[in-house]
């Protein structure tokens, strides 16, 4: 029997250096943002839809999707980001439905959601656990800053266009803190996975 864990977090808070460890340890992880990519690279049906609601300024001219204009566009208008999830989740959810099918099949004993709209899409329900990466909201904006090359007001907009984390962390089974080094988080993820077995 499969063990789904659903792993969300903020953004900038560190649920990406957590997949990183739990892939380490040796988990399937299916990754929403690779899956994002990959639905819109060049020739499938997903760009070639956000080519068609938002226009040829958000395609490259070697026809990739150009990522910071359409972030741009949707950042800035919620019924623009509203129209972007209408695109792509459908796709993003078949194709994560499809993997997480297959992995069952071949008797997976965990594997990990690695979703950041988790609970804003209903994919909780699929899952066994929640885990939650959060840190505290000063540190959430440092790093975003940080991390992105963003100037407070723009880094404070991305956090408040999300699922606000303390709601998140409310949610979950498992709320992993990366408030402090490394070695740390790594300790809580550990101890979170013992209490699988």
């Amino acid at each position: 029997m499969t063990k789904v864990i659903g792993l969300t977090g903020g953004i900038a808070t560190g649920k990406s250096t957590v997949s990183q460890y739990l892939k380490t340890k040796g988990l399937k992880i299916i990754d929403a943002d690779i899956v994002a990519r990959q639905v819109v690279e060049p020739g499938t049906k997903g760009l070639a839809l956000i080519q068609e609601a938002f226009g040829n300024e958000v395609i490259n001219p070697d026809g990739n999707l150009n990522r910071a204009q359409l972030g741009k566009v949707v950042f800035a208008d919620s019924h623009a980001r509203q129209k972007l999830n209408q695109i792509l989740h459908p796709l993003i959810f078949r194709t994560i439905l499809g993997r997480l099918e297959d992995l069952k099949a071949q008797r997976c004993p965990v594997v990990v959601l690695d979703i950041p709209l988790l609970f804003e899409t209903g994919w909780e329900q699929r899952c066994d656990l929640t885990w939650v990466v959060a840190c505290f909201p000063q540190q959430q904006l440092t790093r975003l800053m940080a991390r992105d090359h963003l100037d407070q007001a723009a880094a404070q907009a991305r956090i408040a266009a999300q699922y606000p984390l303390t709601e998140k962390m409310a949610r979950a089974d498992v709320v992993l803190m990366n408030d402090n080094d490394q070695a740390g988080l790594y300790h809580q993820v550990d101890q979170a996975l013992a209490k699988l077995s």
